[in-house]
């Protein structure tokens, strides 16, 4: 069954097995708040890494049961986002998330050479699941947050994460957009020239599991209309499951301008480590954590 809106993803999971979820230093009350109810909902369990007095004391005030979670204590000198890490490592959780942490503080321990959570020559990659009332179906996106400028490969691996989260979703052959500022191929334009070389790469088969076009104008990728009056011709046009940004710009103001100007709902994690990590904003609404929770526990 494909999943069409976020809120899907719940009733897809109840049925089930939980992973169990290590959280970073959640003392923030939007991060308590879905970890709570992603508990509540039987999807995860959870282990909460922090300081207990100040776990206990945000569960308190948001009038949360603490005894539903397990409390990994942390001194005032110690950091819990490396100290739920080694959690991970120690076989005591599936899915990572972060909660008052810096997000420099996070990554460096997810890639910490010794003791992180990359494997060799890994790609870590953001992707983001898109829910606009505008669009027919679900949108994955990739990258919005951690690639400023990825090369070649780099974008043939993401092609990869965004393709396996789409399977996730139900989509049996994904369709991807290799999005760039217009549908011809222009020399001059590097977006347009990796656009090309990816989409034949696709059709000759080194990509697999997907069908991938490009370069593609965004009007073109979600606007079948467009793409017909433009007279393109393109199998994903129109009906785009996922976006691959050509860097960090172009997919941080889409992600932005959905979130801040469509109200869409949306859910994201990092791909590559050895589990699904959840980088949430401290900005994140209760709904977006809860969302990148289940959309991680679908992935993990």
């Amino acid at each position: 069954m494909e999943i069409k809106k976020l809120s899907e993803i719940f009733d897809y999971l109840k049925g089930n097995e939980k992973k169990r979820l290590v959280v970073a230093n959640p003392i923030d009350s939007h991060s308590i708040e879905a970890v709570a109810k992603a508990v509540g909902m039987g999807i995860v369990d959870a282990v909460l890494v922090g300081d207990e007095q100040k776990i206990k004391a945000i569960c308190e005030q948001e009038k949360i049961d603490v005894g539903q979670f397990r409390i990994v204590h942390t001194e005032a000198n110690e950091d819990p986002a490396r100290k739920a890490v080694a959690l991970i490592n120690a076989g005591e959780g599936e899915l990572l998330m972060k909660g008052l942490v810096s997000t420099d503080v996070y990554m460096r321990a997810i890639l910490n050479k010794e003791n992180g959570l990359l494997p060799p020559k890994a790609v870590l990659s953001h992707v983001t699941v898109i829910e606009n009332a505008k669009y027919h179906k679900l949108m994955v996106v990739s990258d919005v947050a951690i690639i400023p400028a990825p090369d070649l490969k780099q974008k043939s691996v993401m092609i990869g994460y965004i393709v396996k989260t789409a399977k996730a979703l139900g989509i049996e052959t994904p369709k991807v957009a290799l999005i760039a500022a217009t549908e011809q191929v222009l020399p001059g334009m590097q977006a347009c020239v990796d656009a090309a070389m990816l989409a034949k790469m696709s059709e000759r088969g080194q990509i697999k599991g997907a069908i991938v076009d490009g370069p593609l104008a965004l009007d073109v990728a979600v606007d079948g209309e467009a793409a017909e009056i433009k007279g393109l011709t393109s199998p994903v046009a129109g009906d785009a499951d996922c976006l691959l940004f050509p860097n960090i710009e172009a997919g941080n103001v889409f992600y932005k301008m959905n979130t801040k100007l469509c109200d869409s709902e949306q859910a994201a994690f990092v791909a590559g480590a050895k589990v699904p990590c959840i980088l949430s904003s401290r900005g994140d609404s209760t709904q977006t954590k809860l969302n990148s929770i289940a959309l991680s526990a679908l992935l993990g």
